[in-house]
């Protein structure tokens, strides 16, 4: 829906060359007389851009119904972009009313290409902003509502890619099949295993966590499927092996890759019939247990090398879920980091800047290890880039001693994206703690390249 300029104006020749000027120019409009119906009109949220004029009584030339006017349309529609526009006003009144928000100031006569220019811009931001907005509510509202039905078992995020995870977690949870949980060290996969045992139908049963890299190879098949006396040495009992002893419940095999071969045949085996053998057992026994593996490594490269079974993988990756690394979602950082912060502790503005900023080859388990050790070594409640041990852009910029235009752009540019994480996109609050006005913000958003996301429907 393409929204309209609301024309605010009590002189008909006036209302009706500006309407003459946009019909012509195919820009939808709505004419508006006097104040209260202006006001009444804006109410509903979905004006496009306020052409207002300053004054509206007969003679009057103070601009204070304009100045009253103005204020009343932003507590109205706080984003709603409105042009000034009048013969009569001082420039210090339109100057001041550009600091409480106004897009700009035009004395009439007008330029006809230079106001369609400022419209056309303003339309165009406005119509991003309401689509942001209502983007945001969708997603809040998803968001909330997954909260309310699922045990999500505290994962925190911002990101679409998290939420959309999160959701084919519990998805998951719905159904028996095997899962595979693939990303980089440290990003938190066995908190997405939680979570799929948690939304489940066996959340009440046993839940059994192998690491696979941690126990020598010689041992793996015996962890696993359990062993008999003298099966091999040092096995003097019988040693129920996980799968046994998941019965009914899930087990969930961190580091699949490590699994040997010969492991790797009775794995699929008991994904395939649920059926398995002790070490030293000619017994065919059952288990009833829900697999979930995770790995770090890229299983189809070592499928190439015969390190790892095609058929395993393929019962394996029944629902895949790939949790991205931090660096590519770092609409996550600060959530997470201002979650483990206790009352106690703050982030200054120059740490929430060099979290944003480290790229985090170790994710989320090193942006924790970071701020354990930053409450450890601070010497206040407010966090610094020198508690985390992480350089700022700006001590980078003083150690080399050569600031270019473009590394100074680029740290500008970052710390507007900072703001716009900050405050989930909304300009104007953005625009308040840099101490700009909205209209201002946009410019520099424009100059320095940062455009304003439009994200998909969930």
């Amino acid at each position: 829906m393409r929204l309209p300029v609301l024309i605010i104006e009590d002189t008909p020749s006036v209302a009706d060359a500006l309407s003459v000027l946009l019909e012509i120019e195919g820009v939808p409009f709505e004419v508006a007389r006097t104040p209260s119906e202006a006001q009444q009109r804006v109410s509903r949220g979905d004006v496009g851009v306020a052409i207002q004029d300053m004054n509206f009584a007969p003679h009057a030339t103070s601009g204070a119904q304009g100045i009253e006017l103005f204020r009343r349309l932003r507590k109205a529609d706080p984003e709603l972009p409105v042009l000034l526009m009048t013969a009569w006003t001082s420039l210090e009144t339109a100057v001041q009313l550009v600091k409480e928000g106004a897009a700009d100031y035009f004395a009439k006569p007008w330029d006809d290409a230079k106001l369609l220019g400022t419209l056309r811009t303003l339309l165009t931001m406005r119509e991003l902003q309401l689509e942001n907005t209502r983007l945001r509510a969708e997603r809040h509202q998803s968001r909330s509502e997954l909260s309310r039905s699922s045990d999500l078992c505290g994962l925190v995020y911002e990101s679409d890619a998290m939420h959309r995870l999160a959701l084919l977690a519990v998805q998951a949870a719905r159904t028996d099949v095997p899962v595979l949980i693939t990303g980089p060290h440290g990003c938190g996969k066995e908190k997405f295993a939680e979570i799929v045992v948690a939304n489940s139908r066996r959340h009440d049963r046993p839940f059994l966590k192998v690491n696979l890299g941690g126990i020598p190879i010689d041992l793996l098949e015996s962890e696993l499927f359990g062993a008999e006396p003298g099966a091999f040495t040092g096995v003097v009992r019988t040693r129920i092996g996980r799968f046994e002893a998941a019965h009914q419940g899930t087990i969930f095999l961190d580091e699949i890759g490590n699994l040997p071969l010969a492991g790797q045949v009775k794995l699929l085996r008991v994904l395939q019939t649920g059926s398995f053998e002790r070490l030293g057992s000619t017994q065919t026994r059952t288990a009833d247990a829900r697999l979930i593996a995770a790995t770090n490594a890229d299983l189809a490269a070592e499928i190439a090398t015969g390190r790892f079974r095609e058929d395993l993988f393929f019962r394996l990756n029944v629902l895949e879920l790939r949790i991205p690394p931090l660096n590519q979602r770092r609409d996550d950082i600060l959530p997470i980091a201002r979650s483990v912060l206790p009352a106690s502790h703050t982030l200054s503005i120059a740490a929430e800047r060099a979290l944003f900023e480290h790229d985090w080859p170790g994710n989320v388990r090193e942006l924790l290890n970071r701020l354990q050790r930053a409450m450890v070594v601070a010497d206040s409640a407010e966090l610094t880039p020198h508690d985390l041990d992480l350089a700022s852009e700006d001590e980078a910029t003083h150690r080399t001693g050569s600031a270019s235009v473009e590394d100074d752009s680029a740290g500008e540019r970052t710390q507007m994206r900072l703001l716009l994480a900050r405050h989930s996109g909304n300009v104007s609050r953005a625009a308040e703690e840099l101490g700009l006005s909205r209209q201002a913000f946009y410019r520099r958003m424009e100059k320095l390249g940062v455009g304003i996301e439009r994200r998909l429907r969930e």
